[in-house]
């Protein structure tokens, strides 16, 4: 079994940002994905950008485990870098042959847009790497508490939220067990052709599709054996409390949005 990281997963380590409370860090999550989404200025991405890898260096989890994270997905960030560069129009043209175009706003189109979704990647992944999905589910349930005085049942979709974040990296793993199990029986993906391969990965997708059913079935009786119920008056042994750090993290984070709005250029 290989030692992918993957998005969901949990890294115990004694930083700050594991200590910080589970709602400081989905408000910062947010606000850095809204300031991300808002970067228009190559200061802006600079300035986003250290601060971004200034908060990976302080989760004391590896640098390698980010770009694991990132792996898997490098085919659409490379198709996006692409796209933009050939389908944004623009005046200042460096380089055309035939249909093929590329202009400096281009480019600039596909670096920043692939910028950005790195960006975003590794902000979520931070978050999922420093909080337990319990812990993580408690922090939404309270975030989203108001909205529990319209009947919307909070509990449920907090709880449905971090299950199918939790279930990401179980799928990876059963998906992964079943490519080595097809190649024990001489079953090679790699050996076949790409035509061929579409209907190759029939044979992986059915038992992968009927052990996460099962997987889903048995984590229900789980829940329903320990009551857990519409999760309405239930208790908490630990209960989350707001202190000075999460305060600080706050401060620094509005800081940093207060510098990308003043960079003009």
């Amino acid at each position: 079994m290989s030692n992918r990281m993957i998005l969901g997963q949990y890294m115990d380590r004694d930083s700050l940002l594991h200590q910080l409370d589970p709602r400081t860090k989905l408000l910062g999550m947010l606000l850095v994905m809204l300031g991300v989404m808002s970067l228009r200025m190559l200061g802006q991405y600079v300035v986003i950008t250290v601060f971004v890898l200034l908060v990976v260096f302080m989760s004391k989890v590896p640098w390698g485990s980010y770009w694991q994270m990132l792996r898997p997905l490098r085919l659409i960030l490379l198709f996006t870098f692409l796209y933009n560069i050939l389908a944004t129009p623009g005046t200042h043209t460096i380089w055309s042959w035939s249909w093929i175009t590329l202009t400096q706003e281009g480019i600039w189109a596909g670096v920043s847009v692939t910028w950005r979704l790195v960006l975003l990647i590794i902000t979520a992944s931070i978050l999922t790497l420093t909080t337990k999905p319990l812990v993580l589910a408690r922090g939404l349930e309270s975030l989203l508490s108001p909205l529990s005085r319209l009947r919307v049942p909070i509990s449920q979709i907090s709880l449905m939220i971090v299950i199918a974040i939790r279930f990401i990296p179980t799928i990876m793993e059963e998906l992964e067990r079943i490519i080595l199990a097809q190649k024990a029986r001489g079953y090679d993906l790699a050996a076949v052709k790409m035509p061929r391969r579409l209907l190759a990965y029939i044979p992986i997708v059915i038992p992968l599709f009927m052990t996460t059913i099962q997987r889903a079935e048995q984590l229900t009786m789980a829940i329903e054996a320990r009551a857990f119920g519409n999760g309405q008056g239930r208790s908490t042994f630990r209960p989350l409390t707001l202190r000075a750090q999460d305060f600080w993290a706050g401060g620094c984070l509005l800081v940093l949005l207060f510098m990308i709005w003043r960079i003009k250029g």
